[in-house]
């Protein structure tokens, strides 16, 4: 596979175009190309910039192969990259704005036992230009430009594991708020890890102030253990003390994921133990309904539970909301996709 141009910053591609022996501005209409979704062979520079770049670089490193409509508005689209592995990412559409979920690895090694990105394993890592390109394609595809995005909000909450790869998802952060690029603000991202921790840690010195969130699920260690490998690494308690860490480098409050999970996690006693474990604590907790994975035996609750757990959480204190269901008729977890056409 070449090299993948969408991986390069901006000073990154000045260095380039230099080196090819380019006027400087070359290296300007490559970043406003990058910007707008376009393939090497349609950007309007030289013919000897074109196909020295066409040389080393893929010309089109992530390409939708099949695209799915949801009765909600949901779009789910299946990437091939340029190896041939696929990929997934989702467009959900509010009244704020079109967010993309998006993934960062093929795959993914954390074996969470609820979700169907882990079915295979983690293949490879993407590179940060295949991350960014995931978005570029989109926004071009529902015509956004680099300053009228038409996908306003980023989430990395696709397949992989982002603090799994973590330089490469450093530099496409980097790369998505760049003011060269699309300019998106740390604001409008979120990131959701599974709770590792060195890895959190690190990244709250990193100057990117997204909306961190992590993939709880749990009340205890033990009961964490049962569906997520990863707790018998890093316990609850040290990933509390990396979020507090995260809160005072950054001064952004911290989101807990919880998926309610049937006879496992979402009856009122755990309802109540969640809001005495986060009493005080400058976060907010997201309630999920399980999206079920037919590979997996773990159930979803109903929409009853769901609320009554949610009742809870409110009446002791804590912030939480009750994750709007989108894109089930098209299989809206992330990995379902993908499995399917890998079956």
């Amino acid at each position: 596979m070449k090299q993948i141009l969408q991986d390069l910053s901006l000073a990154e591609i000045r260095a380039l175009v230099g080196a090819a022996g380019e006027k400087p501005f070359r290296a300007v209409q490559l970043a406003e190309g990058i910007a707008q979704g376009k393939k090497i062979s349609e950007m309007p520079v030289s013919a000897a910039l074109r196909s020295h770049l066409l040389a080393e670089y893929e010309d089109e490193p992530v390409r939708v192969r099949e695209t799915f409509v949801s009765a909600d508005g949901t779009k789910k689209f299946l990437f091939e990259l340029a190896d041939g592995n696929l990929i997934e990412g989702v467009l959900m559409r509010y009244k704020y704005g079109n967010t993309q979920c998006v993934s960062t690895q093929v795959g993914c090694r954390m074996g969470c036992k609820f979700c169907a990105s882990t079915l295979g394993g983690r293949l490879r890592d993407l590179t940060a230009g295949e991350i960014l390109g995931q978005i570029l394609v989109i926004n071009r595809l529902e015509g956004g430009r680099a300053g009228d995005r038409a996908v306003t909000n980023v989430v990395l909450m696709g397949s992989g594991e982002p603090f799994d790869n973590y330089d490469n998802v450093v530099r496409f952060l980097r790369n998505l708020t760049s003011p060269d690029g699309l300019g998106m603000s740390a604001r409008n991202i979120s990131l959701s890890t599974c709770g590792l921790v060195p890895e959190m840690r690190k990244f709250a010195g990193e100057g990117i102030p997204l909306n961190l969130t992590v993939s709880l699920h749990a009340v205890t260690d033990e009961e964490r253990a049962r569906t997520m490998p990863i707790a018998n690494r890093y316990k609850i308690a040290d990933i509390l003390q990396a979020c507090a860490e995260y809160f005072e480098r950054t001064g952004r409050r911290y989101i807990f994921e919880y998926s309610l999970i049937e006879g496992e996690n979402a009856d009122e006693a755990h309802a109540r133990a969640l809001a005495a474990l986060l009493k005080g604590k400058p976060c907010h907790v997201n309630l999920i309904r399980l999206n079920e994975v037919k590979e997996r035996s773990l159930k979803g609750t109903d929409e009853k539970t769901a609320y009554r757990f949610l009742g809870v959480l409110e009446r002791e204190g804590i912030s939480a909301t009750l994750r709007r269901s989108m894109g089930s008729d098209i299989g809206g977890a992330c990995g379902q996709l993908r499995a399917k056409f890998l079956s």
